[in-house]
């Protein structure tokens, strides 16, 4: 706890219900029991029953979504250690309240808690699409893939009414722009009206996240998010429409999961997945904790192997960030996860070839003058 913080210790009957600190239990549908302090945060709180409340009506949170005006929606970074440059999210925090989730220290810059408030308090950028259009309009913009689900999950559940994720592909459409998209939800299946013209020009690939098959394991970890069975339904689709479907096992957690990395390859190669990737499980920051805590809560009598496999895996440490080996690991146990990995990916025949998406059919919009803006008044 950093200790220039000052400690407030309100009762649960004064406590406003997203300020609860910690719970004895897990909040219903929530991966984690812990509002964690940001660590911008001037004040921490913990949770005090002065015995006129119960605590167990801390355990009934629900979703908050703000609206926010945007000032720009492409984001762009200079990793090695992935394939894209450029980036969208529209939403800020995720409602999946995936219980390993290494966005959740990007709550901390809005004063909020990488905990509970991540997956309750989220944001809902409601001009991304008109953004979009507008950046894509600047002249010296060159197009390259952009990938979504990097920060949060463009198909979490607040996406099937506010439809943000829905108005961006309908831009990268009408602009023919390439576009990657990365989720955890079948929630996808509902736009392929708009993947499928996309995939015809050799324009998306979509990537299915699927950590484990285990429904219960599912359930706590990723508690919101689509059942695995509904993902695997969600790559057959995509695959039957022509739609370019990636499985990523990720992240494969030592200890947890590590044991499902030929099964869940073989689930998704029989859905119709024809490339795959894999990243070691990334605890920075406020994460660590959280994770830790979920371990104990739900798997204590492996919660201590689980991270000193881990630590076997990040040269003794929880987590290191260096390029290079954040994605992957180092260490004996690391390379014998990248072999296996390799080695069934190989005999399912994944990865015989990569989709290169194109991006020279890209059409700026002042030279789109014979369509009708997407952004038009009826």
């Amino acid at each position: 706890m950093n200790e220039n913080r000052s400690i407030v210790t309100p009762s649960v009957a004064n406590m406003a219900e997203h300020e609860v600190y910690h719970n004895s239990k897990t909040a219903a549908g929530r991966g984690s029991r812990s509002n964690l302090t940001g660590r911008y945060e001037h004040h921490s709180r913990i949770l005090y029953d002065d015995g006129w409340e119960s605590l167990k009506d801390s355990s009934r949170l629900k979703t908050d979504v703000t609206q926010e005006i945007a000032k720009k929606i492409i984001t762009t970074n200079q990793s090695p250690d992935i394939s894209f440059d450029r980036s969208i999210n529209a939403y800020r925090g995720c409602e999946h309240g995936c219980s390993y989730c290494y966005a959740r220290p990007t709550h901390a810059y809005m004063g909020l808690s990488p905990g509970l408030d991540f997956e309750t308090r989220l944001f809902a950028k409601t001009n991304a699409a008109e953004l979009l259009q507008r950046e894509f309009s600047a002249p010296s913009y060159k197009p390259r893939t952009i990938a979504m689900g990097t920060n949060t999950d463009p198909y979490q559940p607040i996406e099937r009414e506010r439809q943000l994720t829905r108005a961006i592909l309908q831009v990268m459409l009408k602009y023919r722009h390439p576009v990657a998209i990365i989720t955890k939800s079948s929630l996808i299946t509902r736009d392929i009206d708009i993947l499928r013209p996309l995939a015809k020009m050799g324009l998306v690939k979509c990537a299915i996240s699927l950590t484990t098959l285990d429904k219960s394991l599912a359930r706590s970890m990723e508690p919101r998010a689509s059942a695995p069975h509904k993902r695997l339904e969600a790559m057959e689709q995509l695959n039957q429409a022509g739609i370019a479907c990636v499985v990523m096992t990720a992240p494969v957690i030592p200890g947890l999961n590590d044991s499902e990395i030929e099964t869940l390859l073989g689930a998704a190669a029989n859905a119709g997945a024809t490339e795959a990737g894999y990243v070691m499980l990334r605890l920075p920051l406020e994460v660590r904790d959280l994770f830790i805590d979920w371990l104990e809560t739900h798997v204590p009598d492996r919660a201590e192997k689980v991270m000193s496999l881990i630590n076997s895996t990040r040269e003794g440490k929880d987590y290191d960030a260096t390029w290079g080996k954040r994605m992957r690991g180092t260490g004996p146990y690391a390379w014998s996860i990248g072999r296996r990995f390799e080695l069934a990916a190989r005999r399912l025949e994944l990865n015989r070839s990569s989709l290169k998406l194109r991006s020279d059919l890209f059409v700026r919009p002042q030279e789109d003058q014979n369509q009708p803006d997407l952004f038009d008044a009826a």
